[in-house]
C-alpha cells in the first residue's frame, strides 16, 4: 500500500499559519506530506523542514515534495530530539498520533483488524515492540498502562487475561484475549473492547505522550517573534497536554480558547477528522494586533 496520508484539518492549517512568501516552517510530523505540500503552495519562495520518525512515511513525503526541490529539508526522527540549525521559524505545526495509512498498513501492528506481528513502532529501528511490552511487564504494570493511556476502566481483568494468556506473537492474538476478558456487553458496544488498550500499547512504546511534552518545552523557543505554532491531537491525553502546555508558556499567547475541529463536509470524506482538534498559540510581542485571535476563534 503507498502511503497516501489525506491530511487532515488542511485549510484551517493553512489560514492559520498565514503563510507568507519566503516564509520559513517546520511540519513536525510530516506523514505523507499533505500538510507540507499545502503550506509549500500557499506562498512564493516558502521554505519548510520536514519531520518523521516513520522512515517509510519520510520517503513517501520525500517522493510528494520532490518537486519543491532544496526548499524543502528533511529529517529523520522523533521531533522531540530535533535541534535547529537553519534560523527560527515563521511556523510549526504538529499532526499527532498515528497515521490511516499506519492503521492500514497490517505489517506494522498497529490494528487488530488484521493478523500481524506485535509491533506498533512508528520507528522500526527502535528497540521495544508491543509484543515486548506485553509479554515482560508485569500485570500491576500493565493495568496501570492499560487504565492510564487507555482510560480503560476494565485494565484490571484485561491485565490479568493477557497475563495468563501469554506469549503473543500477533495483533489478532492479543485482540481475541482481550474480547475474551470483557462482559459480553462490552465486547458490542460502540468501539471494540481492545481499542483502548491498543492505544496504550502504541503511546507507551513509542513513548508519544512525553516526546509531545518535550517537544512542546522547546518548540517555542524556535519561533520567530508573531510566529504560530499549531497542533492538531486525535485524543484527549493529546489534547490536555497541548492545551495546559501553551496556555502556561509564558512565550506564548493561546488563539483558541476552544479547540477548531473538523467540518461536516470533511468528516463525511475522511472519517478520521472526526476526532481531530486544532489548538494555535503565537510567540508573544506586544505589537500584535488581535485580528488573528478574534479571526481563529472564529471557525
Amino acid at each position: 500500500m503507498d502511503f497516501l496520508h489525506i491530511p487532515v484539518l488542511s485549510q484551517e492549517i493553512v489560514a492559520g499559519l498565514e503563510v507568507v512568501a519566503g516564509g520559513y516552517y517546520l511540519d513536525a510530523t510530516v506523514g505523507g506530506g499533505g500538510h507540507s505540500e499545502l503550506i509549500l503552495q500557499a506562498a512564493p519562495d516558502v521554505r519548510l523542514v520536514a519531520i518523521d520518525r516513520d522512515l517509510q512515511a519520510l520517503d513517501a513525503a520525500k517522493n510528494r515534495l520532490a518537486p519543491y526541490g532544496e526548499r524543502v529539508t528533511f529529517w529523520h526522527g522523533n521531533y522531540a530530539d530535533y535541534q535547529p540549525s537553519g534560523g527560527q521559524f515563521d511556523g510549526i505545526i504538529a499532526d499527532l498520533g498515528v497515521s490511516s495509512v499506519q492503521l492500514d498498513l497490517a505489517e506494522r501492528g498497529f490494528s487488530f483488524r488484521n493478523e500481524a506481528p506485535l509491533d506498533m513502532r512508528m520507528d522500526r529501528s527502535q528497540g521495544m515492540t508491543a509484543a515486548d511490552l506485553v509479554n515482560q511487564t508485569s500485570e500491576v504494570e500493565l493495568a496501570r498502562i492499560i487504565f492510564t493511556y487507555g482510560e480503560e476502566r476494565l485494565s484490571r481483568q484485561i491485565a490479568r487475561e493477557i497475563v495468563a494468556g501469554r506469549p503473543f506473537t500477533t495483533t489478532t492474538q492479543l485482540a481475541y484475549t482481550i474480547g475474551g476478558a470483557v462482559p459480553k456487553s462490552y465486547r458490542y458496544g460502540r468501539i471494540h473492547p481492545a481499542t483502548r488498550t491498543f492505544q496504550a500499547l502504541r503511546i507507551v512504546v513509542n513513548q508519544e505522550l512525553s516526546s509531545l511534552e518535550k517537544f512542546l518545552a522547546v518548540a517555542p523557543t524556535w519561533l520567530k517573534p508573531e510566529g504560530k505554532i499549531g497542533l492538531i491531537s486525535f485524543h484527549s491525553l493529546e489534547d490536555r497536554i497541548v492545551k495546559h502546555t501553551l496556555r502556561e508558556n509564558e512565550l506564548l499567547k493561546v488563539l483558541t480558547k476552544k479547540p477548531i475541529i473538523a467540518s461536516d463536509a470533511e468528516i463525511a470524506s475522511n472519517p478520521r477528522a472526526r476526532s481531530a482538534k486544532l489548538r494555535w498559540a503565537v510567540l508573544d510581542s506586544p505589537l500584535r494586533s488581535t485580528e488573528t485571535s478574534i479571526y481563529l476563534d472564529e471557525y
